[in-house]
């Protein structure tokens, strides 16, 4: 599992506000049975467009989806099954957005 790979979230009780899930661990520790992960959410439903830096907005599949970065979370490697693309070129981007959830700057 790449770390920035996106992977499309099939619980059908979740999908419609977060119809997609980053993995941001580390390749490193592919062997644990979890990983941590932001979601994306459409951008229509991000009520606050002054958090720009810590939900970078992304384009998928010609949708534009915010990055929820102070949602970040773990889950359960095994519901991440539909690899979608790869977000390596939002890197710096997503780092940054953890990077002012975790020390403010």
């Amino acid at each position: 599992m790449s770390q920035y790979t996106l992977y499309k979230n099939e619980n059908k009780s979740t999908k419609k506000a977060y119809p997609y899930f980053v993995n941001v661990q580390s390749d490193l520790l592919d062997d644990l049975n979890s990983r941590i992960v932001i979601p994306l959410s459409p951008l229509k439903m991000l009520n606050d467009n002054n958090v720009k830096k810590l939900c970078p907005i992304i384009e998928v599949e010609d949708k534009s989806f915010a990055l929820l970065t102070h949602q970040l979370t773990s889950v359960p490697k095994s519901i991440l099954k539909k690899e979608s693309i790869s977000l390596e070129n939002h890197r710096y981007e997503i780092l940054g957005a953890i990077d002012l959830l975790l020390t403010g700057i």
